[in-house]
């Protein structure tokens, strides 16, 4: 599909060159209604120091799976906040049920489905969640009643519950946003995403121009006017090639099966700009090659193609790629220096107990999983400490001084302060490789297949 025609206005009005908020907040076409997003300059001095860090560690990378609550995946771990029931909007109790990963039917998960499971009793909807409408849901026609109510037997997941068992897992880690997987990628890279709100019309980004749009979330979280699905709102990786940091995105090619989930092509400075080209790496299992070439760069992001994703209809590879990814970094020369983390983008509709935190109309989001991975990692603990996506964005910011992007990350706990997840303190743990990964080859011929993703059932992904 072609680019947009109008590159140069929107690169023109790229915030990195525009420094008063409003300003940026006219060039995205987003409402006035808030200032985000900002920016904490730290003067020049930032993009002449090099990648210095405050910790040991020196590479940091974010794995981004699919459409999982925390329940969904970790019912019953120990020490973890996880229930076996539910209520549905009837005050009816509800046994929550074991349910493949694979399975064939996928609950939604826009920002309706967000309101009607929270079953919002506030001044605003979804202000005071009562988590007791989740089978309000939209799913198929024919899915099974109380479709929500599903939780992963562990023995298909199993590599997700040993890194749980041998390092951190996150039971108060909550989604930014509150809906699907289109806004919570943008959250990925540069916690905000114009107040938009769920799915574009048509492609996920500036491969197609003005044409596309996505609506957006208004301050009372209602249904806004629609915008360009193209933004120009700093990130990190463009703070990040200021500050003479490296980094990598990657993922499927945007018109693979996962390639909705390459994020960087829903903003235009890196989408229009070199970093497209010399950044943003196709396929996901490149990464893999690089690693055993001794090439990681200091901030990475991995995103999987379809098969891979853990996102319900068929997905089944997650557990064995997210084995793999970490047994090459951890068989690395980079283990000692380096964090992972591995988080689920949003809820994907699924059932869970926890409330989220009314932060603001865009946030917070149901709970998510996240592990924690790295030589420097508490074995076997399980945190409390409230998380959200943009807190891994906090961790780089802070690690290499990188100024924060918006209210998102600005308000996030940096996982570096939790002492129940890091102790910098410790001598670097050996790592031990974790069952039921595949080798490179593996991956690159599945990567070759013909595609894999369903037909679109109008849910959202």
């Amino acid at each position: 599909m072609p680019r947009s025609l109008n590159s140069w206005s929107r690169r023109a009005c790229n915030p990195l060159w525009v420094v008063a908020a409003l300003a940026a907040n006219a060039c995205s076409g987003a409402p006035s209604f808030d200032a985000a997003p900002f920016r904490q300059t730290q003067g020049d001095a930032r993009s002449k120091r090099g990648p210095a860090t405050t910790t040991p560690i020196k590479h940091i990378v974010f794995i981004i799976q699919e459409n999982r609550s925390f329940n969904n995946l970790f019912m019953g771990f120990p020490n973890a906040t996880t229930a076996s029931f539910g209520y549905d909007s009837h005050g009816n109790r509800v046994r929550v049920r074991p349910r493949d990963l694979w399975s064939k039917w996928d609950p939604g998960h826009n920002s309706q489905d967000f309101f009607l499971a929270c079953d919002g009793k506030g001044k605003l909807p979804g202000t005071k969640c009562t988590m007791d409408g989740f089978e309000n849901e939209k799913s198929e026609p024919n899915a099974p009643l109380n479709l929500p109510f599903s939780y992963v037997p562990q023995s298909e997941i199993a590599p997700y519950w040993t890194l749980a068992r041998d390092y951190v897992l996150a039971d108060h880690m909550f989604a930014s946003n509150l809906d699907g997987s289109f806004i919570a990628h943008q959250y990925g890279i540069a916690a905000y995403a114009s107040r938009a709100v769920d799915y574009p019309v048509g492609t996920w980004g500036c491969e197609g121009g003005k044409s596309d749009t996505v609506t957006t979330l208004t301050k009372a979280r209602k249904i806004g006017a629609s915008i360009t699905a193209c933004f120009s709102n700093p990130t990190i990786a463009s703070e990040a090639d200021a500050a003479g940091v490296s980094w990598r995105f990657y993922a499927d090619s945007i018109y693979g099966t996962g390639g909705f989930w390459s994020a960087y092509q829903a903003n235009e400075p890196i989408y229009d700009g070199p970093d497209w080209k010399n950044d943003v790496v196709n396929p996901p299992s490149q990464f893999l090659t690089d690693v055993a070439k001794g090439q990681l760069a200091a901030i990475t992001w991995i995103t999987p193609i379809w098969a891979n994703s853990d996102h319900p209809v068929g997905a089944k590879g997650g557990p064995a790629w997210i084995a793999s990814l970490v047994n090459a970094i951890g068989t690395s020369k980079f283990w000692k220096s380096t964090a992972v983390f591995i988080m689920w983008d949003d809820w994907g509709g699924w059932f869970d107990p926890v409330k989220p935190i009314y932060k603001d109309y865009d946030g917070l989001g149901f709970r998510v999983p996240l592990l924690i991975v790295s030589p420097y990692a508490r074995k076997g603990s399980v945190t409390h400490e409230q998380y959200e996506t943009a807190s891994i964005l906090r961790f780089e910011e802070d690690d290499f001084g990188l100024g924060q992007l918006a209210k998102a990350d600005a308000r996030a706990n940096d996982p570096a302060n939790d002492p129940a997840t890091f102790d910098f303190t410790q001598k670097p743990r050996k790592f031990k490789k974790i069952t039921g990964s595949k080798p490179a080859s593996f991956w690159m011929q599945l990567e070759r297949t013909p595609s894999q993703r369903p037909a679109d059932d109008g849910l959202g992904d």
